[in-house]
């Protein structure tokens, strides 16, 4: 059981809208990776697979037993949202964002941070494996 987990989400679509993937990396407090998610989703935005990513994060870390997550993305906009700074004006992300504001209250803690794109290079390569594969 880990009751923290460090979690690196992205979200692309080639094209925009375009075909999408999601990666994500979680890590236990240790820095040991414990789960790694690379899914294709079809054709979506960009804003939509980085929404998309960080709900199936959360789902793996309900399933991994975590009680507090630290999301990292780079992606300011969602972080902005998610914190509750921007408004979700975008229709078909206002669903999304309800759908983690919700599965956020099973936790005790849940953070989101920005980081640059560097900083987010393993979550960044299993979208790209993700697209990869489907072409």
């Amino acid at each position: 059981m880990n009751s923290k987990l460090v979690i690196f989400t992205d979200g692309g679509a080639r094209g925009n809208p375009g075909p999408a993937a999601i990666g994500a990396v979680i890590r236990d407090e240790k820095e040991q990776v414990v789960a790694e998610i690379s899914e294709y989703i079809g054709e979506t935005t960009n804003n939509q697979a980085e929404y998309r990513a960080v709900i199936a994060a959360i789902a793996k870390a309900k399933e991994l037993g975590a009680i507090e997550l630290d999301f990292y993305l780079d992606s300011l906009l969602v972080v902005e949202q998610l914190n509750g700074n921007y408004k979700v004006k975008n229709k078909d992300l206002a669903p999304l964002f309800i759908q983690i504001h919700n599965a956020r209250l099973g936790f005790k803690k849940v953070t989101f941070a920005h980081v640059r794109r560097e900083q987010n290079k393993d979550a960044d390569k299993l979208v790209n494996l993700a697209l990869d594969s489907r072409e």
